[in-house]
């Protein structure tokens, strides 16, 4: 007997596909029989596990057969402090992007409409898809977002709007004054998620004071993760902040010890160690300086980026090129499944890293890919 489980899944999921993540070098050099490759495909931070947060994985080891607190205590202890909130406002998960499906799953329902931009975080498509609801995609300015043009697209069905800032995979950024100025507009019973996973690498003359906004705006989520500047992509911890009674609700959803032992004791450690996200971030800034200077120096159109990654727009196919770099060991991130295919996002590595990436992007360049 046969079954079609398609048929038998909810609504909306016959049309999606898995998300894609980068490449594994595992992967590479098993296909192509090649040794020593390197990896800047997926915005991870090349400095490893900070010695604060090892430590703090260390000591909790000994208690792995325990569960671990399903309220995250100390770590919302911890954010409280640091963002000067309180402990109410904070909910924890496996990942930011746990987050923003169980605010989906939450408040979202079949046939109500979702809005954001073209060419941002893939997760909004997929999650707004996933749960039977339509997407309004509002078509991209300078590759970023065009908030005007979000604000007018918000209908009486509208139940949620999805901003990345920096975005994802552009690296774009929205100011304070266009931010705050498209909160304004939002109505009060659209929730808006802030998707702030590279707030840390903005410079602090740059970042907005977005969670000072919540206080104006009860419908605002932010969401940040641990998993780039902070180093801990394996360990998945991210978490939102927001109004309480809105965190009462995602509480009743999500589900029972999501952020593990190990997760929870490094990002309380790496919350805490400054001078680790200190070099990260001025290891970032040093770096993303020597590709601008590259993609200059050999006229390549590039985005001004302020995250931990780096798009460029080859004005063609960027697949030939993509696979003329994993031929020499380089894993980048090629981005047509965003809508960009003559575009290949880089992430930022280590010093070493990136001057290869550099020599084999102009080889394969010189060699005609």
């Amino acid at each position: 007997m046969s079954i079609n489980y398609l048929a038998l899944a909810n609504a909306g999921v016959e049309k999606l596909h898995p998300y894609q993540p980068g490449k594994p070098v595992e992967e590479l050099e098993r296909e192509l029989g090649i040794s020593n490759s390197i990896k800047l495909a997926s915005n991870e931070n090349p400095l490893g596990l900070g010695p604060k947060a090892r430590a703090a994985i260390e000591r909790a080891l000994p208690d792995l057969a325990r569960y671990p607190d399903a309220n995250g205590f100390a770590l919302k202890s911890a954010l409280a402090e640091k963002l000067a909130v309180n402990t109410d406002q904070l909910i924890l998960g496996n990942g930011s992007n746990e987050l923003i499906d169980l605010v989906y799953h939450t408040f979202v329902a079949a046939g109500q409409q979702v809005v954001y931009s073209q060419y941002t975080f893939i997760v909004y498509a997929l999650a707004t898809q996933g749960h039977g609801a339509e997407a309004i995609v509002v078509p991209a300015k300078d590759l970023g977002h065009d908030l005007d043009a979000m604000a007018a697209a918000i209908t009486e069905r509208t139940k949620l709007v999805c901003i990345t800032n920096p975005n994802n995979p552009t690296g774009t950024f929205l100011t304070k004054a266009e931010l705050n100025a498209f909160l304004a507009k939002v109505p009060s019973q659209v929730l808006v998620i802030l998707d702030e996973a590279y707030t840390e690498y903005v410079a602090e003359d740059e970042r907005h004071p977005s969670i000072d906004w919540l206080a104006q705006y009860p419908n605002l989520i932010v969401s940040r993760t641990f998993s780039k500047a902070y180093g801990l992509a394996g360990l998945r911890v991210g978490y939102m902040v927001a109004h309480p009674e809105l965190i009462s609700v995602l509480n009743r959803v999500r589900e029972p010890f999501n952020c593990n032992s190990l997760a929870l004791a490094a990002a309380e450690a790496a919350l805490g160690d400054t001078e680790y996200l200190s070099e990260a971030v001025g290891l970032n800034q040093r770096e993303m300086a020597r590709y601008e200077a590259f993609f200059e120096s050999q006229g390549i159109s590039y985005v001004k980026s302020r995250a931990n990654f780096i798009t460029l727009d080859l004005k063609r196919d960027a697949t030939p090129v993509y696979e003329a770099l994993l031929r020499e060991g380089v894993i980048v991130r090629p981005i047509a499944g965003y809508g960009l295919p003559t575009c290949l996002r880089i992430s930022i590595g280590l010093a070493q890293e990136n001057q290869r990436c550099i020599e084999a992007l102009a080889k394969v360049l010189s060699n005609g890919a």
